[in-house]
């Protein structure tokens, strides 16, 4: 048991979980300030590898505080911002340093350098360290350091230091003359119904659907995350918790698409068996996406064509497979060897399919035993590769059939992975694996939210140069020309519960903001990635106007933006630098939450709510619903006289979201589908099947419909 600490152990607490990231308070939902709990603070600092749990240990750490203020000639990381003045370090050296030269290897192989006297440099500030007074100046650069990636060396002082240089910004198509925003459609991937595909949504689905937002004057096609799940357990499908957001998930992929599937006897013999046809019918037939049956399906045939593909490795396609394993490089490599160790480790008699539970020897990617059976399943290894290959090659093609509108695909990021897969395996220390991500208490949730997933470590990311932020982004800008970032108030700081804890018993850890976005900034531009924000919930104050200055489109949700008294904001109210949107993942669809069904799915999956609570309820709504006919209204779209319809409140809804100020207006599949049910109920697990209702209508029919909007139906040209 930890022994309690003294009032001046509290304070050195304090002072050592501040230095490490923890917030020591935070503003409520309700504007009240909070303290976090002591207790929290030193689980967490165990959860970033920091030993609190007695006064020596409390003692010990703070001197390693002190210590390591002072340790480092540079900071592991310096990300400047080239709109801010002369770029710059804080360097700390001896205070009767002299000469200070500088190395700046820039990330194209070019070099600048530089002399100082380090006495003359402004002072920020002086400490004795043992017997040697240290200084910390800041040591501007000269010379021409173009935006980008590079390394910054001092001599004397023997550190270096990733220098990022940033424009600070994020990119952002250029408008047209006449002044016309962007619209779009949204989509769960994997609940598209269509005609051919195999009782989930594939890429070839995403490509149709590019293809016809492209001719008929769409600007961008969103789909929620396309993160790699996990293939032994493939019920367990939700896309915001995934094995790794390096990799896709391969269950998307369209097998019938593939390189010689047509000529492949083998595959084509499995597929004509009686049980495999009777089990395809029902997949498609289902109202629901049969994970397993669909994996049971695709799995076993895509096995055949690598292995048709693998005959060949003197073959064009081959070395292309082989170039994309180069490209891709560890991520891919650590990926598709995790997958196959899980896959080893879940045939085993204990079934361990959480990394934690393999023996010591597979927990880490370096150690020899993980080498060993690399060599050892290098096929099966392959194998994982190659699906990967083939899931890129699918959305090459499904981006590639977007060309010619002004944004293109819009991926989604979510905002943390499961602690048990591949990303938190990989990434090591650089991942917090026994703190889960979630949310403090709020008006909907007095208990917070515990969401179960790990997150970056933020001190350690910085040691590395944010190089795993860098490698997120990139995998998912891949492809895309907008990245949309779930839970964006992670770039600030993210709530985090101690395992064994309640979600009210967390606290926020902090991570280097300023940073962060600039390096976001830096990816958009390169990349021409337009960046969406979801922030959502409790927003630190001046958040939203900061991301506004890094041109991070905002994420506006109707329901959401309400009046003082309850109503719904005017079109005119809603900013510019932002994305308006009806609903989404999380939230009713338009038709659910218009016939009260959330509600009454509340009731019967909640039982906790009483008889008056669900009546209070259901008034509650009823006034909303009056609310928005209100503000339609007012707008012109819809006269309080006409009978309202599924068809004439999607319409009139998101002709009002065509009007506001937002830079982007979508509409979701499930909208124009007339769906009622959601596709996820927050705080449900087996009472409700989440990420598994499929679209009830037929792509080829919803695309029929989307025609009808693009041909004016908003009177609001590019907005659906």
């Amino acid at each position: 048991m930890c022994e309690e600490p003294s009032p001046a152990d509290e304070a050195a607490l304090d002072a050592i979980a501040a230095f490490h990231n923890i917030e020591l308070e935070y503003t409520d939902a309700h504007g009240r300030q909070q303290s976090t709990a002591r207790r929290a603070r030193r689980n967490l600092l165990a959860s970033l590898g920091v030993r609190a749990e007695s006064p020596e240990a409390i003692a010990a750490a703070l001197a390693e505080v002190e210590r390591a203020r002072w340790q480092r000639a540079l900071p592991p990381a310096i990300v400047a911002y080239r709109d801010r003045g002369p770029l710059s370090a804080e360097i700390v050296l001896r205070s009767d340093t002299r000469r200070v030269e500088w190395y700046l290897n820039l990330e194209e192989g070019a070099a600048v350098r530089g002399t100082s006297d380090f006495a003359t440099l402004p002072l920020l500030e002086t400490s004795m360290v043992g017997e040697s007074c240290m200084a910390r100046r800041r040591l501007v650069l000269d010379g021409d350091i173009p935006d980008g990636y590079h390394a910054l060396s001092l001599d004397p002082g023997g550190h270096s230091c990733h220098f990022i240089v940033t424009p600070g910004r994020c990119w952002l198509p250029e408008m047209r003359e006449d002044g016309r925003r962007l619209g779009g459609v949204a989509a769960q991937l994997s609940l598209i119904r269509s005609e051919r595909n195999w009782g989930i949504g594939d890429f070839t689905d995403l490509r149709q659907l590019l293809q016809h937002a492209a001719s008929n004057g769409i600007d961008i096609v969103g789909v929620s995350p396309m993160h790699a799940t996990f293939l032994d357990v493939p019920e367990q499908a939700s896309p915001y918790s995934p094995s790794t957001r390096l990799l896709l998930n391969v269950l998307n992929l369209d097998v019938s698409s593939i390189a010689g599937f047509a000529e492949d006897r083998a595959a084509q013999e499995a597929m004509a068996t009686p049980g495999f046809q009777r089990k395809l019918s029902a997949c498609r037939e289902s109202g629901l996406v049969e994970y397993a049956t669909v994996a049971s399906l695709k799995l076993p045939v895509l096995r055949l064509l690598y292995e048709r593909a693998a005959a060949n490795r003197d073959s064009e396609a081959w070395r292309e497979f082989g170039s994309f394993r180069d490209g891709q490089g560890k991520p891919l490599q650590l990926g598709c060897l995790f997958q196959a160790l899980r896959t080893h480790f879940a045939q085993a008699p204990a079934c361990q399919t959480d990394w934690r539970t393999w023996p010591a020897e597979f927990q880490h990617p370096e150690c020899p035993a993980v080498a060993a059976f690399a060599h050892e399943h290098a096929e099966e290894i392959s194998f994982y590769a190659w699906l990967q290959w083939q899931a890129d090659l699918q959305l090459a093609s499904a981006a590639e059939a977007g060309r010619g509108m002004r944004v293109g695909l819009y991926r989604d990021l979510a905002i943390g992975t499961d602690p048990a897969g591949a990303e938190c395996w990989s990434k090591g220390s650089v991942m917090m694996a026994t703190a889960h991500v979630g949310a403090p208490p709020d008006l909907l949730n007095p208990q917070g939210q515990d969401w179960g997933l790990a997150a970056l470590n933020p001190e350690n990311l910085r040691n590395e140069g944010y190089a795993s932020f860098i490698d997120l982004l990139r995998a998912n800008m891949r492809h895309a020309g907008a990245l949309r970032i779930d839970h964006v108030m992670a770039l600030q700081h993210l709530w985090c519960i101690p395992e064994g804890f309640p979600a009210s018993q967390g606290a926020y850890i902090r991570y280097a903001f300023e940073d962060l976005v600039g390096v976001l900034a830096l990816e958009s531009q390169r990349n021409r990635c337009l960046i969406v924000g979801e922030d959502l919930g409790t927003v630190p104050a001046g958040f939203r106007e900061r991301m506004s200055e890094a041109r991070v489109l905002s994420y506006r949700v109707l329901a959401f933006e309400r009046t003082a008294d309850g109503g719904f904001l005017p079109a005119s109210a809603y900013p510019k630098l932002a994305l308006a949107v009806a609903g989404n993942h999380d939230l009713p669809t338009l038709r659910g939450w218009w016939e009260g069904r959330d509600i009454a799915l509340d009731a019967q999956l909640r039982s906790a709510e009483s008889t008056e609570e669900i009546e209070r309820r259901l008034r509650q709504r009823h006034d909303e619903c009056v609310r928005l006919l209100e503000v339609l209204h007012r707008e012109g779209l819809l006269a309080m006289t006409d009978p309202v319809t599924q068809d004439t409140l999607v319409r009139a809804v998101h002709g009002f979201l065509g009007r506001t100020r937002c830079l982007l207006a979508m509409v979701q599949l499930d909208d124009l589908a007339g769906e009622v049910d959601p596709v996820n109920l927050p705080g449900t697990t087996d009472q409700y099947p989440n990420w598994r209702r499929r679209l009830s209508v037929p792509l080829e029919s919803l695309i029929e419909r989307l025609r009808g909007w693009c041909n004016g139906a908003t009177g609001q040209a590019g907005h659906p």
